[in-house]
C-alpha cells in the first residue's frame, strides 16, 4: 500500500487545510458543488440497492464508491474541511486566519448544498417521469426515512436533538478517518481501501452526515415526506452539522496533530 508514517501524512493534513484557505472562490465552489452532487448520487445508489435487495449491509458496502470518487478528484465536503482547515489555524500557518476559515466553510457549505439539491431534483424527476407519475415504493421508503429522522427525533425533545448531535459526531469521526485514509498511502489502491472501511461503518450504523442529508431530506420532501423545512433544519441539519464539526476535529484532527506534529519530549529512560 506504500504506507506513509503518521508524521508524514499529518503534515499533509495541515498542508491541505492551509491550501483550502487560499483557494479561489471559483475553485472552492466548483469542487464543493461536485462533491455534494456525487455524494447525493452515492446515497441514492446505496438506498436503492438496500431497498431492492432487502439488505442494508449491501447498501453500506457500496456507498463508499461515491466518497472515494470525490476525494480522488480532490473535491471538498464540509465534513472534511471541518477537520482539515482548523489544523492550519492551530499550526499558525502564515496568512491563515479565523475569518479565512469561516469563508472556506461557508463556500463549501453553499457548494455542497447546491450540488446535493441538484441531484435531489434530478433523481425525483427521473423517478416520476417529470412528476407525472407516482414514485412508487422506493419514493415512499425515502419519504418515510425523512419523517423518521426529523419528526422521530422531535418526538424525544432535547434528548432527540442530542441524539442527532452525537450521531453527527460519530459520523464525522469515521468520515474524517476516511479523509485521512486518502493520505496514508501513495498508491490509489491503498487510498481506496483506507477510505472504504470507515465510510462503510458510518453509513451502515445510521450516523448522521450533513451533506448526505442535504440531498436526502429535500428529496424525501419531494417524494411526499410529511415534514417541514424548519423540521429538517432544527431537528436534523443543525445538530448534525454541529456534531460533524466537533466529531471530526476532536476525535481525528486534534489527536493526530498533537501526537504526531506537536509531540512532547520523550520520557527519560531509567538508568
Amino acid at each position: 500500500m506504500s504506507y506513509l508514517e503518521p508524521s508524514e501524512f499529518v503534515t499533509k493534513m495541515v498542508d491541505s487545510g492551509e491550501s483550502k484557505i487560499f483557494m479561489s472562490t471559483k475553485d472552492t465552489l466548483i469542487r464543493a458543488i461536485m462533491a455534494g452532487a456525487i455524494l447525493g448520487l452515492a446515497a441514492m445508489f446505496a438506498i436503492t440497492v438496500a431497498f431492492k435487495t432487502g439488505s442494508p449491509l449491501i447498501g453500506a458496502l457500496l456507498f463508499p464508491v461515491g466518497f472515494i470518487m470525490l476525494y480522488l478528484m480532490k473535491f471538498d465536503l464540509l465534513t472534511g474541511v471541518f477537520m482539515l482547515v482548523p489544523l492550519a489555524l492551530l499550526d499558525k500557518r502564515p496568512g491563515v486566519t479565523f475569518p479565512g476559515l469561516l469563508r472556506n466553510w461557508g463556500l463549501v457549505f453553499l457548494g455542497n448544498l447546491m450540488g446535493a439539491l441538484t441531484v435531489a431534483f434530478m433523481m425525483s424527476f427521473v423517478l416520476t417521469y417529470g412528476y407525472s407519475i407516482d414514485p412508487g415504493a422506493l419514493g415512499a421508503k425515502v419519504a418515510s426515512i425523512g419523517e423518521a429522522r426529523t419528526l422521530g427525533y422531535q418526538a424525544h425533545g432535547l434528548e432527540g436533538w442530542l441524539t442527532v448531535f452525537i450521531r453527527g459526531m460519530l459520523c464525522n469521526w469515521m468520515v474524517a478517518m476516511g479523509v485521512v485514509g486518502a493520505m496514508v498511502s501513495s498508491s490509489t489502491t491503498g487510498k481506496i481501501v483506507a477510505m472504504w472501511m470507515p465510510v462503510m461503518l458510518f453509513f451502515f450504523m445510521g450516523f448522521e452526515h450533513s451533506i448526505v442529508n442535504m440531498f436526502l431530506f429535500p428529496f424525501s420532501m419531494i417524494m411526499g415526506g410529511d415534514f417541514a423545512v424548519s423540521d429538517y433544519l432544527l431537528w436534523n441539519e443543525l445538530p448534525t452539522a454541529l456534531g460533524n464539526l466537533v466529531g471530526g476535529f476532536l476525535f481525528v484532527g486534534l489527536p493526530l496533530y498533537y501526537t504526531h506534529v506537536k509531540t512532547s519530549a520523550e520520557r527519560a529512560k531509567n538508568a
